[in-house]
């Protein structure tokens, strides 16, 4: 039996060195250079308090559990990833019987510009927009919980998008 799984081990390690198969992850489109990123606070376009933090939370976050680039302040950064919050909007999508919303809708629309530290432009996302489906409660701290959640799901899969584009995109 020992023999037939030497075998096997032999065949398989053999088969993976010769159909370049290789670990994901390493290799990116970064421009030369680009060895750090800052992710000030998004700026808040919308009559939604407070929204800027989540959605920059999810950016950063994403950076920094990446770890492929440095994520550090403005001052230190070969770029600055910037966003503006254009768009914040809800609405209700299914209700009870006698007429009460069981569930909303937010949808969030944000531009992103990432730049040099010379300033220079070196790409721009414009309307880059998710929404999130939550449901709401009769408790108001439940329904606001609910909330939360959703931006904060909305931010952590925008910001995967954008990583996405920042390492393989450009």
């Amino acid at each position: 039996m020992a023999f037939w799984k030497k075998l096997f081990l032999t065949f398989f390690a053999v088969l993976m060195a010769g159909c370049g198969y290789q670990m994901v992850g390493k290799e990116t489109h970064v421009p030369p250079g680009i060895n750090s990123i800052a992710v000030p606070t998004f700026v808040n376009q919308t009559f939604e308090p407070g929204i800027e933090v989540p959605l920059t939370q999810g950016f950063l976050r994403e950076f920094i559990q990446d770890r492929r680039v440095k994520v550090v302040g403005r001052d230190e950064a070969d770029s600055v990833l910037e966003g503006v919050i254009k768009s914040f909007q809800i609405y209700s999508v299914s209700y009870d019987r006698s007429g009460i919303a069981l569930e909303y809708q937010t949808t969030v629309v944000i531009d992103l510009t990432l730049r040099k530290k010379t300033g220079e432009i070196l790409w721009m996302e414009k309307d880059l927009s998710d929404s999130r489906v939550y449901r709401t409660s009769y408790n108001i701290l439940v329904s606001e919980s609910n909330k939360a959640a959703a931006i904060q799901s909305l931010a952590r899969f925008m910001a995967e998008r954008i990583r996405n584009r920042f390492f393989y995109n450009f």
